[in-house]
């Protein structure tokens, strides 16, 4: 990563001119200020199209395996230019858009040695999300040693977390995903959805792939029941007789995993 091209990639990320009808842009769904997702249920493209899923949060996409709720793109490179071309996102071809990026020819010349091209946009577009990162939460203090960072309720809360709720079977590592394909009981009784981060979630409703579960309180509680009746459920998706105690501890430790972020630098 340099500067130069995690400079370029925001300016393009920000960018109405990469959609067919110049409406919206990455930035439109995936807000700075509401933890790099949207307040919609469904993603909402050009002309009020509504997507398959929702937005999801690109914080932290540095550290990803695999992209998209599917886990279809292998690479961020790969991942930026699909919206593009999604007739439901920006409805552009990619020819089109790189055909448009005339005015940035000395900015990619500077960050890449060359002109506009499919792959220069991609790297650019990429640059800029793996810059996006969030961190410094009051969870990352206490791990740091800053034994008051976390409240009582919040301890309570990071060790249900690891044991009893059965969080950790999933939410693991310290981006709080295991980057595979799972199956809830949410929505389609076939598909497996990516395990999503953790980290600044409180900040970012509503949850699921489906956008279906409007607090954090309704995600514990949806576990809490074991999920919904799928015969494909996957089997670590089981009740966990929390109690209504347990639960608003558990809410207050995941509470504790929004911190700062910072992006373009």
């Amino acid at each position: 990563l340099t500067a130069a091209k995690i400079a370029l990639g925001k300016a393009l990320f920000e960018d109405m001119a990469l959609s067919r009808n110049r409406s919206v842009s990455c930035a439109t769904c995936h807000l700075a200020s509401y933890g790099f997702s949207d307040k919609e249920p469904l993603a909402v493209g050009l002309e009020g199209r509504k997507g398959d899923r929702r937005t999801p949060s690109i914080l932290n996409r540095a550290f990803g395996k695999s992209f998209f709720w599917d886990g279809r793109a292998k690479t961020l490179e790969e991942q930026v230019l699909l919206p593009i071309t999604n007739p439901k996102e920006m409805d552009l071809s990619l020819a089109e858009a790189v055909a448009r990026l005339t005015s940035y020819q000395a900015r990619f010349a500077a960050a890449f040695q060359t002109g506009p091209s499919e792959k220069t946009l991609a790297f650019a577009l990429a640059s800029y999300v793996r810059s996006i990162l969030a961190g410094n939460s009051p969870y990352d203090r206490y791990m740091a040693g800053q034994a008051d960072a976390l409240s009582p309720a919040a301890l309570r809360g990071l060790r249900l977390f690891r044991g009893k709720a059965g969080c950790l079977t999933c939410h693991v590592g310290t981006n709080f995903t295991d980057e595979r394909l799972h199956n809830t009981g949410v929505g389609d009784r076939t598909q497996r959805f990516k395990t999503p981060t953790l980290r600044n979630a409180s900040a970012h409703p509503p949850y699921m792939h489906d956008g279906s579960l409007g607090t954090l309180q309704d995600v514990i509680d949806f576990y809490n029941d074991g999920g919904k009746p799928n015969p494909n459920l996957d089997p670590e998706v089981r009740p966990l007789q929390l109690t209504a105690a347990e639960k608003a501890e558990l809410l207050e430790f995941l509470r504790s995993l929004t911190g700062e972020v910072r992006h373009g630098n």
